[in-house]
């Protein structure tokens, strides 16, 4: 447990000694308030945050990489993972350091976003338990896109093309259950494996979670995304440390 929060505090804390975090975050909340507001939010006429949550997946394929990609890549590039593992710390302890910090940071930005709801509570009376929950899917769907990025991050040294591979995996990820996603993929795969791939919308899930409707198979997806990319990422660092 000590190991775990020494990697946590170490990550956490290298996140706002660069101006890099603070770039993100001006893009972001930049991102998330532009979005809405470009697609109508007051010609909309209801006080709810529909539009903002709406936006949240397309911004996050892009911005959530951009967290992931440094984490792994940038340790195994400048040679750092080996001094980081000559320490008394286990892989799952390290990775789990890692992806909890990058997580906070994330969950960081979007409570900066708190200016969305604070706007829309002044401007009418909306449903507080829409919005906590809107907050809770966006939380729960950052968790995955995370623990995605770090596998691809932990896949590769290079950084750009741990961010290339997590854009192209989230985004089929989030519209897999689109129409012309499904279409171009029937193209060149069987129909069987793609009426598999349409249930594995992460758009699907995180949708019905922003309506008010937390379902149990909606959390064990997201849960399921979250450990199952952690142990990827675990067996590939346990395979790079053994090397």
């Amino acid at each position: 447990m000590n190991s775990f929060k020494a990697v946590f505090k170490r990550e956490l804390k290298g996140y706002f000694i660069t101006p890099v975090a603070y770039v993100f975050l001006v893009i972001f909340l930049f991102f998330a308030g532009y979005l809405p507001f470009r697609q109508g939010f007051f010609q909309y006429r209801q006080a709810d945050l529909v539009l903002f949550f709406r936006n949240l997946p397309l911004l996050f394929v892009f911005m959530v990489p951009c967290v992931a990609m440094r984490l792994w890549a940038e340790e195994r590039k400048s040679g750092s993972i080996e001094l980081l593992f000559s320490l008394p710390v286990t892989v799952p302890q390290a990775v789990l350091g890692k992806f909890f910090a990058a997580w906070v940071f994330l969950l960081i930005a979007l409570a900066l976003t708190i200016t969305m709801p604070i706007t829309v509570i002044y401007l009418g009376v909306p449903d507080i338990g829409l919005i906590i929950t809107g907050y809770l899917g966006a939380a729960l769907m950052a968790g995955a896109f995370l623990a995605i990025g770090c596998f691809f991050s932990a896949l590769t040294k290079n950084q750009v093309i741990s961010f290339i591979l997590s854009v192209a995996a989230l985004a089929v990820l989030v519209y897999a259950s689109m129409p012309t996603t499904l279409n171009y993929l029937s193209g060149f795969l069987p129909a069987a494996m793609v009426s598999a791939i349409e249930p594995m919308s992460l758009l699907n899930h995180y949708e019905s979670i922003q309506k008010g409707l937390i379902r149990l198979n909606d959390i064990i997806f997201f849960s399921l995304l979250i450990i199952g990319a952690g142990l990827a990422s675990v067996i590939i660092l346990d395979e790079r440390k053994a090397g």
